[in-house]
């Protein structure tokens, strides 16, 4: 299996102020991660920030917020955006860098010169909402590679599949009137955002699985197991994207989900699985959460690992 790798030390400049929990030292530790020898044939890929970034974002953004995010960073240093968003003076090249990451991982993956892709990115993305940044996120990475990926002559339908411990709410709201995106969560309840109620099914496309604080790899794994992994089957995609979260591990800071390394190793291959069905393995993998700094490179570590095992 041929996997890439795509980072960029600027995405360290994005300076979220002391004592956030998504800071820079998340892709150092996960960067140091993957320094270990298994790791030798995992191709690496420096992005660039592509002309069309601003026709990218606006795939998802409104005129208003992409103007408002990159005019603020290039001309105040710490603006919040709300209580936990924040804009510095690198956070513009980290998120362009970060659109342009994901989106060249879908031209490489769907042109088959890659078998699959990892974007180690940050700020993360699913939070952001068409007309507002939120919860820790800027714009929304994992929208606009999917919106971008439908531009594809040979892409008709793109999957989303969305582990993180919190709800993407601006995801579901991207795309939950396009039955051309399926898009299945699962998330802690209650717990930030407060949205992601199994009712919420946009039409058709939408398939939310809350969990309960405590919950442990068995429950989460049966969930999967019944409720995500068959609907994902049958939808069929040409595609499929991960938001990659790691912070429904037991010794993440932000939640309360019991998840220890290897259900994410399960899961990973769980969905290759069913890539190899029905999109000849084609899978783009973008980092949203996870915030114990050592838990996170682990499950990283593992998660790519798969990647590249196929």
């Amino acid at each position: 299996m041929t996997t890439l790798y795509y980072y960029h030390k600027d995405f360290l400049l994005h300076d979220t102020g002391l004592g956030h929990p998504e800071n820079p030292d998340r892709l150092v530790h996960i960067n140091a991660a993957i320094e270990d020898p298994q790791f030798k044939s995992l191709i690496k890929v420096t992005p660039e920030i592509r002309k069309d970034h601003i026709e990218l974002i606006r795939l998802v953004h409104t005129q208003g917020l992409t103007d408002y995010v990159l005019q603020k960073v290039d001309s105040e240093n710490y603006v919040p955006l709300d209580s936990d968003t924040v804009l510095s003076e690198g956070s513009a090249n980290a998120v362009l860098l970060a659109v342009s990451a994901a989106c060249d991982a879908v031209d490489k993956v769907n042109s088959k010169k890659a078998n699959n892709a990892f974007c180690a990115v940050r700020p993360p993305g699913h939070h952001a909402e068409p007309k507002d940044s939120m919860g820790f996120c800027l714009f929304n990475i994992i929208s606009i590679a999917a919106s971008y990926a439908l531009a594809k002559e040979n892409i008709k339908r793109v999957a989303i599949i969305d582990f993180d411990v919190h709800h993407g709410n601006g995801t579901q709201a991207t795309f939950k009137n396009n039955p051309a995106v399926f898009y299945a969560s699962t998330h802690e309840m209650p717990n930030y955002p407060g949205t992601g109620y199994a009712s919420e099914t946009g039409v058709g496309n939408i398939v939310n699985v809350p969990l309960t604080a405590g919950e442990k790899g068995p429950e989460f794994r049966e969930k999967y197991r019944q409720q995500i992994l068959p609907a994902l089957k049958q939808f069929n995609p040409d595609l499929i994207l991960l938001s990659a979260g790691f912070d429904a591990h037991k010794d993440d800071p932000l939640a309360s989900i019991q998840l220890k390394e290897e259900d994410y190793q399960w899961l990973t291959k769980e969905i290759m699985d069913i890539a190899k069905e029905c999109c000849d393995g084609k899978i783009v993998s973008i980092l949203e959460g996870g915030y114990n700094l050592y838990a996170l490179a682990d499950c990283v570590s593992l998660h790519v690992a798969v990647l590249m095992k196929g």
